[in-house]
């Protein structure tokens, strides 16, 4: 289990590496960066993995360079990302492997 840290999460560093010994055949990686309506990154946001009927199946906060990443199964996702640059979401047909996604948000 992951310490938390000091504003109380226990998600993992959103920023660091993914491990070595993960097997990108066998697991589905959703990473990617939340940014503003002016490109900008938008460091903690939430960024919620809602599976394809629509239901909340996990939540993390973004890195201090609006990196985000969930370990889920393959098929439709939608990323909903809330912060205080305002909301966006974004949909992922997610097979093994990395898949990247950018969300944006906006007032």
């Amino acid at each position: 289990m992951t310490a938390p840290t000091a504003a109380g999460c226990a998600a993992p560093d959103q920023s660091a590496p993914l491990p070595a010994s993960l097997d990108l055949e066998k697991e589905t990686v959703i990473t990617g960066v939340v940014t503003s309506g002016s490109d900008e990154v938008v460091a903690g946001a939430y960024v919620r993995l809602l599976d394809s009927t629509g239901e909340f199946t996990a939540e993390v906060v973004t890195s201090p360079a609006g990196q985000f990443r969930f370990f889920a199964a393959p098929g439709t996702w939608t990323l909903r990302a809330l912060s205080r640059h305002g909301n966006g979401d974004a949909t992922v047909n997610a097979a093994r492997g990395i898949n990247e996604v950018a969300v944006k948000v906006a007032a």
